[in-house]
């Protein structure tokens, strides 16, 4: 499900019910953790949270003229959904996550590969997805996409 909105703000209004105030306080949360050098944008009709071309002018290898995506957020049409890149490229933060993540909520963790899905949003701990977005430089995200995406890497073309 993805929107027409023009910016985070807009999305952020558009958003009804306790989905407007869950998709308030992640966006808070998330702009509050993580570290410095990603920038707020739109895309794919979602929040992301990417690194700029200025500061990564290779871009994303899918799409050279966007920034690098590394985390969104989306009101989906079942659940609130955290994308964390992070955590599909890195199995030591995938591991960490899913160990911490039974000491914040009691309900089963609902996750793919780096979506993270909350269905109700009573259940979103927002103290954890805080950390979890601390936990990666811009730095430490660009080394690990180009060791995930360049020949030789763990994923070969992404």
């Amino acid at each position: 499900m993805t929107s027409d909105a023009k910016s985070p703000d807009e999305y952020a209004a558009g958003q009804s019910g306790d989905r407007k105030q869950a998709v308030m306080q992640l966006r808070a949360v998330i702009k509050k953790n993580l570290p410095s050098g990603f920038t707020e944008t739109m895309g794919y009709g979602m929040i992301g949270y990417v690194v700029p071309l200025e500061r990564y002018p290779a871009g994303y290898h899918v799409n050279p003229a966007l920034p690098l995506p590394f985390i969104n957020l989306a009101s989906q049409k079942n659940f609130i959904a955290v994308y964390h890149f992070g955590l599909y490229a890195s199995p030591s933060l995938l591991s960490w996550f899913k160990e911490a993540y039974p000491r914040y909520v009691k309900t089963r963790l609902d996750m793919g590969k780096s979506c993270i899905r909350f269905k109700n949003t009573a259940h979103i701990p927002y103290e954890l997805i805080g950390e979890l977005c601390s936990k990666m430089s811009v730095e430490e995200w660009i080394e690990l996409y180009e060791k995930n995406t360049t020949p030789g890497g763990s994923t070969g073309k992404g």
